[in-house]
C-alpha cells in the first residue's frame, strides 16, 4: 500500500469485489458486441486486432500482442482466420524471417467503414452520458496501469 494508515477491512462477498465488477462487466460488454460485430463476421479479439491494424498498419505479430496484452502464440490463430477471410495477408520479414507482418488487404481496409457505427452503438447501449463514460475509460486506464506497476516490481 503506498498510504501509512491501515488497510481499511474489505469484505469477502463477491458482489462487494471490484475484480468481479469489472470481470462481470467486460462479459456484459463483450455479449453487446457480439451481433454488431457477427454482423462483420468477426470475433471481439479479431475486432480488437482489426483496431490496431486500422490504427497502424503492418505491425508484426510481436507488436499486435504487445498492444492488446497478449501473446503471440494467442495471436496467430486469430491472425490465420482473418487472413482466412481476407482481411489481413501475412508476410514473412525480409531482414528476420522469423518475425511475420500483418498487413490490411483492400477488403480490410474497407472493413473499417462497415465497423465505424459499432462505438456509437456500444456508446447507446451503455445508458451513460459522454463525460461519464471518459471519466470511466480513464479510470479504467489508470488502474490497469498500477496494476501492471504493481506486477512489474
Amino acid at each position: 500500500m503506498t498510504s501509512h494508515d491501515d488497510p481499511p477491512e474489505f469484505p469477502l462477498e463477491l458482489d462487494q469485489q471490484l475484480c468481479f465488477a469489472l470481470y462481470s462487466t467486460s462479459l456484459a460488454m463483450t455479449k453487446a458486441y457480439k451481433p454488431l460485430l457477427e454482423q462483420l463476421g468477426l470475433t471481439y479479439p479479431q475486432y480488437l486486432a482489426m483496431l490496431v491494424l486500422w490504427e497502424s498498419d503492418d505491425l508484426t505479430v510481436k507488436e499486435i500482442a504487445t498492444r492488446l496484452s497478449l501473446d503471440s502464440a494467442t495471436m496467430t490463430p486469430l491472425l490465420k482466420r482473418l487472413e482466412a477471410q481476407g482481411y489481413v495477408e501475412r508476410v514473412r520479414g525480409v531482414e528476420d524471417e522469423r518475425q511475420v507482418h500483418i498487413r490490411l488487404t483492400d477488403a480490410g481496409r474497407e472493413l473499417k467503414q462497415s465497423a465505424r457505427d459499432i462505438p456509437a452503438e456500444i456508446y447507446c447501449a451503455s445508458g451513460s452520458d459522454i463525460d461519464a463514460m471518459l471519466r470511466l475509460r480513464g479510470d479504467l486506464v489508470r488502474l490497469r496501469m498500477s496494476l501492471n506497476e504493481y506486477l512489474d516490481r
